[in-house]
Order: C-alpha cells, then sequence, then structure tokens
C-alpha cells in the first residue's frame, strides 16, 4: 500500500491546528483513521515534518546469519528429518528453531530434504489380462 502524499498530510495537520475541532473530526473529514491522525500529528510534533517513513523490511531468521554452520549440519547429517536438524541446533548452537523455519532456510539454500530409499525396488507395471 502506498503511503499518502506529503500535501494530504500536510492538509491534516493545518485542519486540526487551524479549528476547534477534534482528531475525531478531522479523521472523519479526510476518510483516514482516527490512529492515522494521531500519528501524523506526533510526527509533526516530534520531528517537525510529516514525511512518510521508510515502509518496514521483513525480520530475519535466527538462521540467516549461520548459512555456512547450517550447510555444514546438513552435509554431516544428510538423512536426517527436519526436527532432528532442528534438535541438533538446539544441542549445538543453544538456539530453539521450529521445524518450518529450518525448512524454510534449507529452501534458500537450495538443500534438499529427501532421503535415500534403501532396499526399494521398482517393479515395471504390470498389464491387466481380464
Amino acid at each position: 500500500m502506498k503511503a499518502y502524499s506529503i500535501e494530504f498530510r500536510k492538509k491534516i495537520v493545518k485542519a486540526y491546528e487551524q479549528g476547534d475541532t477534534s482528531v475525531r473530526k478531522v479523521a472523519q473529514r479526510f476518510d483516514v483513521s482516527k490512529a492515522f491522525v494521531q500519528k501524523i500529528l506526533k510526527q509533526k510534533q516530534t520531528t517537525g515534518h510529516v514525511n512518510p517513513k521508510k515502509p518496514g523490511g521483513s525480520l530475519k531468521s535466527v538462521l540467516h546469519s549461520s548459512t555456512t554452520k547450517l550447510i555444514q549440519m546438513v552435509e554431516k547429517y544428510p538423512d536426517s528429518t527436519l526436527s532432528e536438524y532442528c534438535e541438533y541446533w538446539l544441542d549445538s548452537h543453544k538456539q530453539s528453531v521450529s521445524c518450518s523455519m529450518m525448512c524454510r532456510e534449507l529452501k534458500k539454500q537450495n538443500m534438499t530434504r529427501k532421503k535415500k530409499q534403501y532396499g526399494v525396488v521398482k517393479l515395471p507395471p504390470t498389464e491387466c489380462k481380464f
């Protein structure tokens, strides 16, 4: 969602500062939320401008900075499950991680979770003679 323009923000502040009006009435007049008007007024008071702030970024995972350790763990234990990886991570790094977080980080590193299947013999399809 795009931020409101600076001109629009200035109009809101000006409307509030000019008259004997409440935050709710200003919000109704400009069809915005009361919280937005309060936020703009507080920003004007503290910073002196009403420019929109930079949009927030995504939070980084606990495992984000440990990619080399993660790769070493998977190379050392290639046939482990996600829950076993999480337990190993807790034991060795003293950080609890969920299976979904471990899965996301493995996918980011393009590491497969497919396990080797021993003793599985694929038979050719048989034709039905009925």
